[in-house]
């Protein structure tokens, strides 16, 4: 009784007015101005890591909502590096040898987000030459076998066509063909036939059949992103190399992966590129046509670089007479072109090494090399592939390392049509002079730049010209 009546005296005491009434917010009107308010706070900052090819680093302090275009801009413009509208965000995740090439209009927390603790993940900073690759050259992309399209799409649409149907919201062309599939929590695979339509991606359960009641659904990608294998068979297992992956965005791990492998590099391109289109669309023919953005002249799906030279303009000229003549010749153009560069070695006889002192060339012809960019001093052929893989399947695509075969020679490793190839580099000895060769001593060089650099104007015996090399970068 005595705590009830002491509630009661509290409650019947008169409330206390508020001294400062001014200060108060009335429901009708507001007292205190925008002015006193306190600002917005500026965009949240973070701390990136990105690593190099040669596994040296560097930290970034970028806002939150920065995108990996932005990311590889940063980077350009702190390495002094030439923008060629390739330089790419890689993701790679360690321990399952799998990666992807972040798309430009990614946001970068929202990536890293994604990203699990017992996972060891990356990001690296490296050129991609095949990003927008079929933009330009859809026929390597998209083989017709593997392609089909709707009943009233004339069948002999151009591959210009098939980018717009990829790009159009209505309709779709279908890809389809054999892959391996491992199965759901066990180590076996399966080879299956699978399909590619708006709605995601199936396979059969009977055969080649396309009827409704034999396909099943293997996977959508709008909560997914898609990875491929590093590693080919090693880890996990494959039947071939050429595996690709469906990871869930913030997945517990290896066993919520979907796993895919193709029986060559040509079929996995395709599948891989199909994806791309079908999950990000006009996404990425905006992400392709924003370094031509504000240039006249510029017609959908068919851009020129910001310099264009025609290969066929390009022609051998003789500036020894009175008058410049166009050598016409085409044997007559690869002996002079040889000449000119035995005589500007000769003319550059004596050259100044890392500390300024002159040493001869002849001395130097065995190690000039090792100072470029192009040139890989002792990794193996497998590694080799992998740089080149990384860098894009794109026709020129090239480096030269030492060969591990015969200590004595190189190889020259070049990817044409999908594929990566090998060539092999002599040295010969003539006359007390050591040369290298590509084609049994026919064209001979005084030493690898002077080879690489005549390979990079013709074609001699290789089956594209040296266009991009792949190069360990340091940040």
């Amino acid at each position: 009784n005595r705590r009830k009546k002491k509630g009661d005296d509290i409650l019947e005491n008169p409330s206390i007015p508020n001294p400062f009434p001014e200060l108060c917010c009335s429901p009708f009107a507001s007292v205190l101005s925008a002015s006193l308010l306190p600002k917005a706070t500026s965009r949240k900052k973070q701390v990136i890591k990105v690593y190099s090819e040669d596994e040296t680093s560097r930290a970034l302090e970028v806002p939150s909502d920065i995108t990996a275009r932005d990311v590889c801009q940063l980077l350009i413009l702190k390495n002094h590096y030439v923008d060629d509208h390739s330089w790419t965000l890689f993701e790679q995740l360690t321990h399952t040898g799998l990666g992807r090439a972040i798309e430009d209009h990614e946001l970068l927390m929202e990536v890293q987000s994604n990203w699990v603790m017992e996972e060891e993940t990356k990001l690296y900073f490296r050129k991609n030459y095949a990003k927008y690759e079929f933009f330009k050259n859809p026929l390597s992309f998209f083989p017709d076998h593997m392609i089909s399209f709707p009943s009233e799409t004339n069948s002999a649409l151009s591959h210009s066509g098939i980018l717009q149907m990829f790009l159009s919201s209505s309709t779709y062309p279908e890809i389809h063909g054999y892959l391996h599939a491992k199965e759901q929590g066990k180590k076996s695979w399966k080879k299956l036939y699978f399909l590619l339509r708006r709605s995601g991606l199936y396979f059969s359960t009977k055969g080649t059949s396309k009827e409704p009641r034999h396909l099943q659904f293997f996977c959508e990608f709008s909560n997914s992103d898609m990875y491929m294998s590093l590693t080919g068979k090693k880890i996990s297992g494959a039947p071939t190399n050429y595996g690709f992956c469906f990871k869930p965005n913030k997945s517990g791990g290896t066993r919520d992966l979907k796993q895919l492998c193709a029986d060559d590099e040509q079929s996995r391109t395709c599948w891989m590129t199909a994806i791309r289109l079908l999950k990000y669309g006009m996404q990425l023919y905006q992400n392709y046509m924003q370094p031509y953005q504000g240039r006249s002249g510029c017609s959908p799906l068919n851009i020129t670089p910001m310099r264009s030279i025609s290969e066929n303009s390009l022609v051998a000229m003789d500036f020894s007479g009175h008058r410049s003549r166009i050598i016409e010749n085409p044997t007559e153009a690869l002996s002079v072109a040889v000449e000119e560069g035995l005589a500007w070695r000769r003319r550059g006889c004596l050259r100044l090494n890392s500390h300024g002192s002159p040493i001869a060339v002849s001395n130097m012809g065995m190690s000039i090399h090792r100072s470029q960019s192009w040139f890989h001093h002792k990794i193996s052929r497998e590694e080799a592939q992998r740089l080149i893989l990384q860098h894009g399947l794109v026709d020129g695509v090239f480096l030269v390392r030492n060969s591990q075969s015969n200590p004595k020679t190189f190889v020259l490793s070049l990817s044409h049509g999908l594929k990566i190839k090998h060539f092999q580099i002599v040295p010969l000895e003539d006359d007390g002079k050591l040369f290298y060769t590509l084609d049994d001593g026919h064209t001979r060089f005084t030493d690898l730049i002077q080879l690489v650099e005549f390979y990079q104007l013709n074609k001699g015996v290789l089956p594209c010209k040296l266009k991009h090399y792949c190069a360990r970068i340091a940040l």
